[in-house]
């Protein structure tokens, strides 16, 4: 293991003294472009354009251009880029994650590779966590691009259609993962191509790019419709859940957080619903309704995994700790807990249009990204994204104190002695930035904290509007600031006057999160730049991950030593065997992600085929053939079926034929049995084919060749949009149950990709069937008109480990009526959805 690591961490040095070289050379040329007119360096763009244009690479570039930004940066915004970021724009150049650490200035890291990379024309995203930080990056880095000649582009969830046309045709376009993919989701929905709003995929620098690609890679992105369905079935369910008992009725598992009915159970269900047999087919709605009822009592909790805010019930982001207004849990969940709330329970969504974030990052040519916590899970980066993640040194060393854990028996001795530090530090004039897991735990220490009468700032999901200003001000001296996860992530903490003397940022966590990662950017918030600070978990015997992983050992030997809660712990054991459970509960996550994107990848194959064909069918000239091709199959398919091979002649169905050409094809009575008796099948195919084409030029010349066309794409779009949102919503279902197989002895995966492939190719069958139908018999009106099959609207479902799968709907924002409407039509609202409110 220890050659390993030393193997591990000489790469990483063999890496950083190559970057070191390429540095070198960039600032070497720092007194020459110093003395460029600002025209002199400006003009430096177009030169670079036409190099590359004359087949000279981005690489050979690399060095001037960067020198060229370097120069910029301190001209427009009085910063200079040290050789770390230098080291580090190299690295994200090359599509590899850059690990900085907090305050080493990643987004001024990143205007060098993007500068670079944006001389090509084809366009570079820039994804960011969030709207606000976006924004900030745009404006602020925009300067810099634009004094150098190139375009800035934002692209936020409130804009038009035209607008994000515009911010994506610019040089380089900002915006938030969420938004970038949704964008592609939509312009694969299109119905001209004019509508569409993103280029092909070039270029994305991720900032924080393990909270993007880890932590919300559980993450589809769905494009929703409303799904009509009874709410009075989720009452019932909760009604009879309320009267199960734990350990005789169901059981439960905190460590997978999963809920099963036991026998007992299972009769009184039986009894409740007045049936024989729960698990019978029949059945099958009321055992989920039941299922869901019960995930909704015993593994969502109120104020953890969601909170009741007016009437409706909001779910809370695991990572952020953000409310995630309007979004909702998938699969009858969010209605289950509305039952259970008491609020008025809304209707299900049905999968218009899906992607992950792993496939979709993955279609980009290049990618790359920075955040300061990465290495832990360079595995899954190299694995699935093909990216290495280099450890950037930082500019100036850290002497930040990061104290060795401090673990109690209980939860109420480990609050009393985080008061209590936090009282003593904040007397001295020490700001303090206290870390929580949960909206609760951070509620109880300000109350805590009230009882003392010491001034804070509460950053948690109930209060983020402010989450960026408060953050700011969290190294003021005596400030104190209480976070949940990560809130106000992507803002930097600077100390104030006076605080480098008492000791720098003081980072109090109140318990450790299953992932170490997250550990580790708390920690970071403190020591930037070679500032001093010190951090300090707090543990206690029944957190939450001491309790998932045998802590009662532990516990018992505290008691036996008549260890009282006063009195903390200073273990390597416990600390060892802390990272040890974090370290299990990564690689579980990780698995979870690996599957999840195994699934995908079924349905990726297929969307990729639907895309394409939907792209060439919008960009057609002409779509005859391609019809005449659908209805040959439909009409191969139909002899085929009546003309079984190991049948003789006189047995073959020929009236079958005639009746399913008669109503599907042609009108009746162009084809009898009679002119099909006596013909091979090949040879009926040729004769019914050769009709349809004579019916077809009839068709046309009651039209114009333009109306004849558009009528071709209506129909064809329509066709493959219906059938295909069908199949989503039907894999959807497919993947909720395919894990039952397992108690087969069956690789629920490889059924699923068997299956997925069969429902597949009948919908090819099917839209060819509805295609060749409506050509044919359809009439035609003269005002054509391409119509959307149904009105989505963007969702983003979060798996979370053992959680039930989770399908939030977008954030609203609250639109003016004279405001674009948020659907992208270009309309104003008033005109469009504002009509529907």
């Amino acid at each position: 293991m220890a050659a390993f690591l030393a193997k591990l961490f000489d790469s990483n040095t063999r890496e950083l003294r190559r970057l070191d070289k390429i540095a070198t050379e960039i600032k070497r040329l720092g007194s020459e472009m110093e003395k460029k007119s600002d025209d002199e360096l400006r003009a430096k763009t177009e030169e670079f354009k036409s190099r590359y244009l004359s087949r000279e690479s981005l690489d050979s570039l690399l060095v001037e251009a960067f020198a060229v930004v370097r120069e910029g940066a301190r001209r427009v915004l009085g910063l200079y880029p040290y050789p770390v970021q230098l080291m580090g724009g190299v690295t994200l150049h090359e599509g590899n994650i850059a690990e900085m650490k907090t305050g080493e200035g990643k987004t001024l890291t990143a205007t060098m590779p993007v500068y670079l990379n944006a001389l090509t024309g084809k366009g570079v995203h820039v994804v960011t966590v969030n709207e606000y930080l976006a924004s900030r990056d745009a404006e602020e880095m925009g300067q810099l691009y634009e004094f150098l000649g190139l375009t800035v582009g934002l692209n936020l969830n409130s804009m038009s259609k035209a607008e994000k046309k515009e911010a994506y045709a610019a040089d380089i376009t900002y915006g938030t993962n969420n938004e970038f993919g949704f964008d592609y989701l939509r312009d694969n929905m299109v119905l001209y191509p004019e509508d569409r709003v993103q280029r092909s995929l070039h270029f994305a620098v991720i900032d924080e790019v393990d909270s993007i690609l880890i932590d919300e890679a559980r993450t589809p992105l769905i494009i929703s419709g409303q799904a009509k369905k009874s709410t009075q079935l989720y009452l019932q369910a909760n009604a009879f859940v309320n009267t199960l008992k734990k350990d005789i009725d169901y059981t439960y598992d905190e460590k997978t957080k999963g809920v099963q009915l036991t026998e007992e159970g299972i009769n009184k269900a039986e009894r409740a619903f007045h049936i024989d047999n729960l698990f019978d087919i029949s059945h099958v709605t009321l055992n989920h309704h039941i299922n869901q009822a019960l995930k909704a009592h015993v593994s969502m909790h109120r104020d953890i995994d969601y909170v009741v805010q007016d009437g409706e019930i909001v779910i809370v982001d695991q990572f952020t700790g953000r409310l995630m207004k309007g979004r909702r849990f998938s699969d009858g969940l969010h209605q289950a807990i509305e039952a259970k709330e008491g609020v008025d329970i809304q209707n299900e969504s049905m999968t218009m249009a899906t992607i992950t974030f792993q496939n979709y990052f993955r279609m980009y040519d290049k990618l790359a990204g920075m955040t300061g916590t990465a290495k832990t899970e360079e595995e899954e980066f190299r694995n699935i994204y093909n990216m290495r993640v280099v450890a950037i040194p930082t500019n100036k060393p850290i002497i930040r104190d990061d104290r060795p854990d401090l673990i109690y028996a209980s939860m109420q001795g480990k609050f009393r002695a985080v008061v209590e530090d936090i009282a003593e530090r904040h007397q001295k004039g020490q700001p303090v930035l206290v870390g929580t897991v949960a909206i609760e735990t951070s509620e109880l220490i300000s109350s805590l904290l009230k009882k003392k009468g010491i001034p804070h700032n509460v950053l948690n999901a109930k209060n983020h509007e402010r989450e960026a200003e408060i953050i700011t001000q969290a190294g003021q001296k005596g400030a104190v600031t209480i976070a949940t996860n990560m809130a106000g992530r992507g803002t930097d903490i600077k100390l104030g006057e006076g605080v480098l003397e008492v000791g720098g940022l003081a980072v109090i966590g109140t318990e450790r999160h299953e992932s170490r990662r997250i550990d580790n950017q708390l920690r970071g918030r403190s020591g930037r730049q070679g500032d001093p600070g010190v951090t300090q978990f707090y543990l206690s015997m029944e957190d939450e991950l001491m309790r998932r992983f045998g802590s009662d050992n532990l516990k018992n030997m505290m008691e036996r030593l008549g260890m009282d809660d006063s009195e903390p712990i200073q273990s390597k054991m416990v600390t060892r065997a802390v990272e040890s459970a974090q370290k299990r509960v990564e690689g579980n996550n990780f698995d979870a992600r690996k599957q999840l994107l195994q699934y995908d990848d079924v349905l990726r194959q297929q969307r990729e085929i639907i895309y394409k064909q939907r792209n060439e069918v919008m960009e057609a000239e002409d779509l005859r053939e391609i019809v005449e091709n659908m209805i040959q199959s439909v009409v191969k398919r139909a002899v085929e079926a009546n003309t079984p091979q190991h049948e003789e002649e006189e047995q073959w169905n020929l009236e079958g034929i005639v009746d399913y050409v008669s109503a599907n094809l042609l009108p009746e009575g162009d084809i009898t049995a009679t002119d099909l008796r006596g013909k091979e099948p090949e040879e009926m195919v040729d004769l019914i084919i050769e009709k349809v084409k004579a019916r077809y030029d009839e068709k046309e010349e009651t039209l114009t060749p333009e109306q004849m066309r558009e009528f071709e794409k209506v129909i064809l779009l329509r066709s493959v949009d219906t059938k295909w949102i069908d199949h989503i919503d039907a894999m959807d279902q497919l993947r909720q149950g395919i894990h039952l197989r397992a108690y087969g002895q069956i690789d629920p995966l490889r059924e699923y990709q068997n299956e997925g492939f069969q429902m597949f190719e009948n919908m090819i069958v099917s839209i060819e069937e509805d295609v060749a139908k409506y050509i044919m018999k359809a009439e035609i009106r003269s005002n054509l008109q391409r119509e959307e099959v149904a009105k989505g609207q963007a969702v983003n479902p979060k798996e979370d480990g053992g959680k039930a799968k989770r399908k939030p709907v977008r954030r609203k924002e609250s639109v003016g009526r004279n405001a674009p409407c948020p659907c992208g039509s270009g309309k104003k609202y008033k005109h469009c959805h504002g009509r529907l409110a």
